[in-house]
């Protein structure tokens, strides 16, 4: 079988004396795994010396160091120029290696393509599509103006807006362009009034789901243009924060249904709404019965497990999946604490700083949607949410483009020529 000889170190050299330590490897049926099957101590072929004069036994000790020192640097020398090769497992006899940046000639550059695409990043800009589905007078509008901190919500952008409770469930959708630190994001809230308003809320959910799936359609179709947009508009919804109310209870059978059926096309995000009405034990007890339910219902909310890529994103996931459902407070006030202004309701027993995360979770909350996973909720959408949707549609069709609204097949139609390149 193949062999790898690693040569020792200087410190095992100094341990064995004038010996040479070789390990031989064997390769084992995986060709990542490589076990050591025995150490052998090898005797270097030295000379013993004779005795002769002192000046004559002083040049041949130096003449031996200086021969020692050699082979040191030249030891030295093989092991940084070391290249780890290993077997690629998908095409066989195909070898890959990795090179560390010490066993580089000279600097490459690489490491510019991150400001390539920080550049163009900047100039393209991000779209950001959030729905907020809820109770009315769950504080929805105004815990997305704190969020972006901003007048984003449609109860804040609409003039002479009136509450008023709809009979049905409406989907209303307002986009913004938020810039910050020459960054621009494209940002569109999804407001859902009526959903769980009614006596009768048999299906109040339909039309949520209906309005996901025709953004899933548009972009579809969008796709399977001949002269297709070199940047198509995405519409798709990125995330969902569903809010529940705190009652104290377990999860309503609403919630479940609703958690069940739109947490396999979108990413769900729970909230406790207000959660200032609760004491800190309530509030964690309020949790965990939480917890228990989406378990025990099989209900998928964000960020899953099945969906983290490598140990530190697991670490980093599992401490969010230990506080969900985040218990939050939303206000667009700022009251004076300490000589600092800060976000925070007002009562007659203090102040709840919104951001203070021993107050409330909603440092947690932003901190998930927008400085940390906003570009993960964006690629979930694109490669799990749209990805299943595109598939289950093309299987329907059969590739029969007449039902996806076009007339004939995309290569014969001759007469379209515009490009959107």
């Amino acid at each position: 079988p193949p062999t790898v000889v690693l040569s020792a170190t200087r410190s095992l050299r100094q341990e064995c004396g004038l010996y040479r330590a070789v390990a031989v490897f064997s390769h084992s049926r995986s060709p990542r795994a490589m076990e050591p099957e025995r150490i052998v101590l090898q005797s270097e072929d030295y000379r013993t010396p004779t005795f002769t004069p002192n000046s004559v036994m002083a040049k041949e000790e130096k003449g031996m160091e200086e021969r020692e020192m050699k082979k040191e640097m030249e030891l030295e020398m093989e092991l940084k120029a070391e290249v780890k090769v290993e077997l690629c497992p998908t095409v066989p006899g195909l070898q890959m290696s990795f090179i560390r940046g010490t066993d580089l000639f000279g600097y490459v550059g690489i490491e510019a393509v991150l400001d390539q695409m920080r550049r163009k990043t900047i100039k393209a800009g991000l779209e950001f599509n959030i729905m907020v589905v809820g109770q009315s007078g769950l504080g929805k509008s105004t815990l997305v103006n704190t969020l972006f901190k901003s007048k984003v919500s449609r109860k804040s952008c609409t003039p002479n807006y009136e509450e008023k409770i709809s009979k049905t469930v409406k989907l209303h959708s307002v986009s913004h362009v938020i810039e910050e630190k020459g960054v621009k994001m494209k940002l569109t809230v999804i407001d859902t009034p009526g959903f769980g308003d009614q006596i009768n809320n048999d299906n109040c959910w339909e039309p949520i789901v209906k309005h996901v799936n025709e953004q899933y359609e548009k972009y579809l179709r969008e796709e399977l243009h001949i002269n297709r947009k070199r940047r198509i508009p995405d519409s798709r919804v990125h995330c969902c924060i569903y809010f529940l109310p705190a009652t104290g209870h377990r999860l309503r059978p609403i919630d479940v249904e609703f958690m069940k059926r739109l947490g396999k096309i979108v990413s769900i995000v729970p909230v406790i709404a207000k959660a200032d009405t609760l004491t800190i034990e309530e509030r964690q007890e309020f949790k965990e019965q939480i917890r228990q339910d989406l378990a025990a219902n099989g209900i998928r909310v964000y960020p899953q497990k099945e969906y983290d890529e490598d140990p530190e994103e697991r670490i980093l996931n599992d401490r969010i999946r230990e506080s969900i459902p985040f218990a939050v407070v939303g206000t667009d006030k700022e009251h004076q604490v300490n000589g600092n202004k800060v976000l925070g309701r007002k009562t007659k027993w203090g102040i709840i700083e919104v951001e203070n995360v021993a107050h409330c979770e909603f440092a947690n909350l932003r901190d998930l949607l927008i400085r940390s996973h906003l570009q993960d909720l964006k690629d979930v959408t694109h490669d799990i949410h749209y990805e299943t949707y595109r598939v289950r549609r093309l299987n329907e069709s059969n590739m029969n483009y007449s039902e996806l609204g076009l007339s004939t097949w995309p290569l014969e139609n001759k007469c379209e020529s515009d490009s959107h390149l």
